[in-house]
């Protein structure tokens, strides 16, 4: 039961007839998104659906068909440093942290389209959000946990000042109670005015924190509605959600 989106308010992000492809494998099969600005939009779907390709094709690392416009702009076949400096930062699935690196270094690599005064007031931020950061600054990246590592990626990201911020499955092998904390501070983060595309399959969970969500399956979305709606829509509890 799909529905219109109802916001009205500027749009972060917009896709038109998304379309990525490996060889003959079409992976994404014209898909159309919009992620408005200062919401948490969700992109829902189980392994497999399209929901990492589509990650890719956004910020630039995996050749698309389509459209894609970032504050209006035609970001389609833009370089992915041009696209981060536009204001679109990607923590991608996996955390990919620099394992030998300190923590906060990890933090400084991601503060290269801000000036020094934008830098400080950056890591500030950061250590608000993930205070356990702060007091491993000094700590090599690799021995970390992994809950750590999400949070070192996603404050890595942070460290740009992005206007809208792209997770790829943040949830992704953490226990409950880290995934609690992490998707709180997800909340935070879109509270402080940063708009979020949030893309995961732990669907409970990121319907609880969105604004609105689409549903993804097999390359096309075959859903989508504000997720206080979805999380009680019939369909989507047995397909995705289990019975409760």
């Amino acid at each position: 039961m799909a529905s219109t989106n109802p916001h009205t308010i500027g749009k972060a992000l917009e896709i038109r007839n998304l379309e990525v492809s490996y060889g003959f494998i079409k992976a994404v099969k014209g898909i159309n998104l919009t992620v408005d600005e200062g919401k948490i939009i969700t992109l829902l779907g189980s392994n497999g659906a399209g929901k990492t390709s589509t990650i890719r094709a956004l910020s630039g690392v995996k050749d698309s068909t389509g459209d894609i416009f970032l504050f209006g702009q035609n970001i389609s076949k833009m370089a992915v440093n041009k696209i981060a400096k536009l204001g679109m930062m990607v923590v991608p699935e996996g955390r990919h942290v620099f394992r030998d690196l300190t923590v906060e270094e990890n933090l400084r690599t991601g503060a290269f389209t801000v000036t020094n005064a934008q830098k400080d007031a950056n890591f500030k931020r950061v250590y608000r959000y993930f205070p356990v950061l702060q007091e491993r600054k000094n700590q090599i990246a690799q021995t970390l946990s992994g809950g750590e590592q999400q949070m070192l990626a996603i404050g890595r990201a942070l460290m740009g000042s992005p206007k809208i911020l792209l997770l790829d499955e943040p949830s992704l092998g953490l226990a409950p109670l880290i995934v609690k904390e992490l998707f709180e501070i997800i909340q935070s983060i879109r509270d402080d005015g940063t708009t979020v595309l949030l893309v995961e399959q732990n669907a409970l969970g990121a319907l609880k924190i969105a604004d609105y969500a689409y549903v993804l399956e097999v390359g096309q979305i075959n859903m989508e509605g504000p997720a206080s709606k979805l999380i009680k829509d019939p369909a989507l509890i047995e397909a995705y959600l289990g019975h409760k």
